[in-house]
């Protein structure tokens, strides 16, 4: 996958999730959950792409 199309989808996630947080009344609470999802969703799509992930599969403790 290109770097570009990288850093155009964690543009667009952030751009998202920047508007639901300044216009969509919630709670901070909510916002807080909402916000930490977001990121954990997005650093584990990045670990797929970059092939972290998948080699961490195999690994037995």
């Amino acid at each position: 996958m290109p770097i570009l199309t990288i850093i155009i989808v964690i543009l667009i996630v952030g751009v998202i999730l920047w508007l639901v947080n300044s216009y969509i009344p919630m709670q901070r609470t909510i916002k807080t959950i909402l916000n930490v999802v977001v990121v954990v969703i997005l650093v584990i799509w990045l670990l797929k792409v970059f092939g972290i992930l998948g080699s961490l599969q195999g690994l037995t403790v």
